[in-house]
C-alpha cells in the first residue's frame, strides 16, 4: 500500500491542507478499515475500484466514485471492493466553506457526490480528474476548479480561523470557556459560527484534535503507559480518556493499541 502527500499552491494553502494518493493492489480477503475523525473534510476521487461504507447494524452502501465526505463525528468503517486508487483533497477544518453550496452541518458523516454539490461542473471535474494519468495533472485540474469557484473569500470568518489555529496549536486541550475568552466572543456566538463554517462545535473539534495528538503519540510509542498518555494529553481522568477514545475510534485504548496499531498508521494523524 502506497500513501503519498502533496502540498497545495500558495493560493489555496489557507484552505487546502494537502493532497494525497493511496494505491494498493486487490486484496484476497479485504478487511474493514477504520477512519478516525480528524476535523478535516475531504474531496475523494476513486480512480481504482470503489469502497464499501458500513452504516451500522450490519448495513452497508457503495460510496460514490467521487464525493466530498462531511465532518466525521464517529469512526467511519470502509472496505475496499478491489484495487485501491484514490486521489484526495484534504481541506483545513474551515477550508471547504467557500466551496459549499449546501450547509456544512448537513454533510456530517455523509459522502455527498460532486454532482449533487456542483451540478454539471462536478461531473466535468470528476471526468477530467479520473482521466488524468499523473498526480500533478490531477492537482493542476482540481486547483483550477477550486480557484475558479473561490469568488467570495468573505465567507472565511476571521474569528473562526484564529480559534481553529488556537485549537490546533494547543492540541485541543483548551476548554471552550478559554477559547471564547481568548477570542473575546461569547460561547454561544462562537458555537454558531463554528457550526456554520466547520460543521462541528468548538468542543467537538477540540476533542477530535486532542485525540489525533494522542494517536500520534501512540504511533510513535512516545509514552510510558496508557495512563501516562491520558494525563500527558490533559484528559480529566482515565474514564474521560477511554470514553472519548472509544467514541472517535470505536475501540478502547487497550484494544486499539493491541489490534489496530499497524493498520492505523495509514489512517490516523495524517498530515
Amino acid at each position: 500500500m502506497t500513501y503519498l502527500t502533496f502540498e497545495p499552491s500558495d493560493d489555496l494553502a489557507t484552505l487546502v491542507k494537502c493532497y494525497w494518493t493511496l494505491e494498493s493492489p486487490r486484496e484476497e480477503s479485504p478487511e474493514k478499515q477504520t477512519i478516525v475523525p480528524d476535523g478535516c473534510m475531504e474531496m475523494i476521487f476513486h480512480y481504482g475500484d470503489l469502497y464499501k461504507q458500513y452504516i451500522g447494524l450490519g448495513n452497508s452502501l457503495i460510496q460514490p466514485k467521487c464525493f466530498v465526505i462531511g465532518q466525521l463525528t464517529r469512526p467511519l468503517e470502509i472496505e475496499p471492493t478491489g484495487k485501491t486508487g484514490i486521489f484526495s483533497v484534504r481541506f483545513h477544518p474551515n477550508g471547504f466553506l467557500p466551496f459549499a453550496n449546501i450547509p456544512i452541518k448537513e454533510m456530517e458523516n455523509t459522502a455527498v457526490s460532486l454532482e449533487k454539490l456542483f451540478g454539471n461542473d462536478g461531473l466535468e471535474i470528476e471526468k477530467r480528474v479520473l482521466k488524468a494519468t499523473t498526480t500533478s495533472q490531477k492537482i493542476k485540474l482540481i486547483e483550477t476548479f477550486l480557484l475558479n469557484r473561490l469568488t467570495n473569500t468573505a465567507t472565511i470568518d476571521r474569528i473562526v480561523k484564529s480559534t481553529v489555529e488556537t485549537i490546533l496549536t494547543g492540541n485541543g486541550q483548551l476548554s471552550v470557556y478559554e477559547l471564547s475568552k481568548q477570542t473575546n466572543i461569547n460561547r454561544r456566538r462562537l458555537e454558531r459560527k463554528f457550526s456554520l463554517a466547520i460543521g462541528l462545535s468548538p468542543k467537538q473539534l477540540s476533542k477530535t484534535i486532542r485525540l489525533q495528538s494522542t494517536l500520534k503519540m501512540l504511533l510513535t510509542k512516545n509514552f510510558t503507559s496508557l495512563t501516562a498518555l491520558a494525563y500527558e494529553n490533559e484528559y480529566y481522568d482515565q474514564a474521560h480518556f477511554i470514553k472519548d477514545f472509544k467514541e472517535l475510534t470505536g475501540f478502547t485504548p487497550k484494544e486499539f493499541y493491541g489490534n489496530n496499531l499497524k493498520m492505523s498508521s495509514l489512517f490516523y494523524g495524517k498530515d
